[in-house]
């Protein structure tokens, strides 16, 4: 190894709290020099310099300098930085560093689970992943791809494999959106076998891009959902959407979207709408869910709630979100309303009394109601009971009602039955 030669990881400034910068030079011989300045010296200093010698050693690393910048970075971020500048270095290209004991054990694969809320996290920003859990986001998104810069790609990749490991992320989904073509099949090879649930797959215009991903996570549960961010893209969402077996949904991407189509991206959204209609009966005719795109501007609350109402209205069951304060509206907006949590019970114990009786039809009232209609109803239901919107014991206080003498005319009824 060249001594004159020198390499770099990670993050310096003010504005890389949580991180650290390293800068390496190898040597040929006098073991290694530690050059070490942290903002949290006084607490973490001893520990932090013991981490990153014995991360060395354990890389077989003897001689060299190394240099680092610490603004209190956590040992995944250290572990993570390590591992980048090492691989620089000639002869360590494959070099891994063993990840911390996972925090949390990642939660079972489910095809079908509630995906309102995906929160992005920048793949090489440390400080916004620590607290992400805390925000409760149905999903969370490390990003590889637009918010990382090209020279940090490495950098990133190695974060969030340790951060895969290292972060309590709670109940929320783990989701990687990987690059484009080639460098995203190498993400997908670096992290498939990381406590993963889900990949997204950015600017996918053919079904073979879905199976060269489906290909290269042979052997794993890890799902999928494709991104569609250009016109042919769209026109070949039915084709993409039946690519793979480990397709849960489809989303899109409407900032380049409305970049090849040539047009801008206005607030009302009507330039996109039949493109938005597309993906959601693309999904739909396959069984999968449909994901609406980001809403961009975070200071715009009420812009964000009529984003989300169109969303839903529409056939949407979710949303990409940019910032933690996106995640409340969006749950809430998603969430039943108390009329139709009303009329979807009424409808559900139709269903169940019917079926006690041996009936085929289900009726309520006067009215007999068509089977699509009671498995949304189901649905509605299942998603109030799980956004803690309905009383456990809604079905009792239908069974009394149904048992109470009828008001007469003019009189006033009960309160029903959701709480």
């Amino acid at each position: 190894m060249a001594a004159e030669t020198s390499f770099q990881a990670g993050r310096r400034g003010t504005d890389a709290r949580g991180d650290c910068w390293l800068g390496f030079t190898p040597a040929a011989g006098g073991g290694i020099e530690l050059v070490f300045r942290s903002k949290l010296e006084a607490l973490y200093g001893e520990r932090t310099r013991r981490l990153l010698l014995g991360l060395l050693e354990e890389a077989g690393v003897r001689h060299g300098r190394l240099q680092v910048e610490d603004q209190g970075a956590y040992p995944f971020v250290l572990r993570a930085r390590v591992e980048a500048l090492l691989r620089q270095v000639p002869g360590l290209a494959g070099l891994r560093v063993e990840p911390e004991p996972e925090w949390a054990p990642r939660g079972p694969v489910q095809r079908q689970r509630r995906r309102r809320s995906r929160l992005y996290l920048p793949g090489n920003e440390p400080k916004y992943m620590v607290s992400a859990a805390l925000h409760r986001p149905d999903a969370v998104i490390l990003d590889l791809e637009d918010s990382v810069a090209p020279p940090a790609k490495a950098d990133a990749r190695a974060l969030v494999r340790h951060a895969l490991y290292g972060v309590d992320w709670g109940a929320s989904e783990r989701m990687l959106r990987v690059n484009q073509g080639e460098a995203g099949l190498e993400d997908v090879a670096a992290l498939r076998d990381t406590p993963l649930h889900l990949i997204l797959i950015p600017k996918v215009e053919s079904a073979e891009q879905v199976a060269a991903v489906d290909r290269a996570l042979d052997g794993t549960d890890i799902l999928l959902m494709p991104i569609l961010e250009s016109a042919l893209g769209i026109e070949n969402a039915r084709e993409i959407a039946r690519a793979s077996p480990r397709n849960v949904a489809l989303t899109l991407g409407l900032e380049d979207l409305t970049a090849d189509f040539g047009i801008a991206r206005t607030r009302e959204g009507h330039e996109t709408l039949w493109a938005r209609s597309a993906v959601i009966l693309a999904a739909k005719a396959c069984g999968l869910q449909a994901i609406d795109s980001v809403f961009g501007d975070v200071g715009d609350e009420e812009g964000l709630r009529r984003s989300v109402r169109e969303a839903k209205a529409l056939g949407f069951e979710g949303k990409g979100c940019v910032h933690p304060r996106q995640i409340r509206v969006v749950h809430a907006e998603f969430a039943p309303t108390r009329a139709e949590t009303e009329r979807a019970c009424r409808i559900a114990y139709a269903f169940e009394q019917a079926q006690a009786a041996g009936l085929g039809v289900v009726s309520l009232g006067s009215r007999m109601i068509d089977p699509p209609v009671v498995q949304r109803a189901l649905r509605v239901v299942r998603e109030a009971t799980e956004a803690g919107l309905l009383r456990g014991d809604w079905r009792a206080a239908l069974t009394a009602e149904a048992a109470a003498p009828r008001p007469a005319a003019g009189e006033g009824g009960g309160d029903g039955a959701i709480g």
